[in-house]
């Protein structure tokens, strides 16, 4: 069942807490800029200091404030559909010595607003509830939070069984919903935090035709899934009829160095 987080006992974050920005990139698809658009994003937008951590199997291009880690080992077969089962190492036991809390960001993402919050809402695990299947445990791994070395059994599990984990969860962010499910530790940020650009931005048929893209009221932090990214939706380009979408010339208000 939902956690009802605004009702949780557990305590917010400590005010001392060391905070730890979290991303990854492998392979091709993105470049160093999103990496280092992403750390100005939130250098922009988080008050206090912080420790901006990029896993990565390739560094070069990203700006010096940003610490360039390797992505930890998970033995996945060569060959297999990506599915983002890569992410499960941010919970190593011992994440290159990292402590304190880490807020994981996809590439990806636009902030719009202040982040503060996201280290101070009351949660063991709090992750981005799926917006079209609201009935499903499972979240949305663009923006998650936990605390370092904390929950290395999902990774222990995962890498003595991961074959039939593979085979029963198409992808890292069903299994990882799933996981804190069963020890009652999952959690969902506020609805109007993170939105989807597909889904909230976007004007419905057929106003999508003449109207620009919006920000949702409330929304910190867009969310690009699917086909379009952020420098797709600056240019207005999509492959779906039904789904046009016009520039959105404010995203490089945000998505910008």
């Amino acid at each position: 069942m939902k956690k009802n987080i605004e009702e949780s006992a557990i305590p917010p974050i400590a005010d001392m807490d060391e905070r730890v920005i979290l991303c990854m990139k492998w392979g091709s698809k993105y470049g160093p800029e999103y990496v280092n658009r992403l750390y100005a994003m939130v250098a922009r937008n988080l008050q206090g200091r912080f420790r901006f951590v990029c896993l990565t199997d390739q560094s070069a291009g990203v700006r010096p404030e940003v610490e360039c880690l390797p992505i930890p080992d998970l033995a996945l077969p060569e060959g297999i559909p990506e599915r983002g089962w890569k992410k499960l190492t941010t919970f190593e036991a011992n994440l290159h010595g990292l402590q304190g809390t880490a807020l994981f960001l996809d590439l990806d993402v636009v902030i719009v607003s202040g982040i503060d919050c996201f280290f101070e809402h009351p949660g063991e695990f709090l992750i981005i509830h799926d917006w079209k299947r609201r009935w499903r445990i499972t979240g949305n791994s663009s923006v998650y939070r936990f605390r370092l070395g904390a929950h290395a059994g999902l990774l222990e599990e995962f890498r003595t069984g991961q074959a039939e984990i593979r085979r029963r969860f198409r992808n890292e962010q069903a299994f990882l919903s799933d996981w804190f499910h069963r020890q009652g530790k999952l959690g969902y940020w506020p609805d109007s935090w993170c939105r989807s650009f597909k889904y909230h931005c976007v004007t419905p048929w057929p106003s999508n035709y003449w109207c620009i893209p919006v920000i949702p009221d409330g929304a910190r932090i867009l969310i690009f899934h699917g086909e379009v990214n952020p420098p797709d939706a600056l240019a207005g380009r999509r492959n779906r009829r039904f789904r046009f979408v016009r520039p959105a010339p404010w995203i490089s208000r945000y998505w910008t160095e």
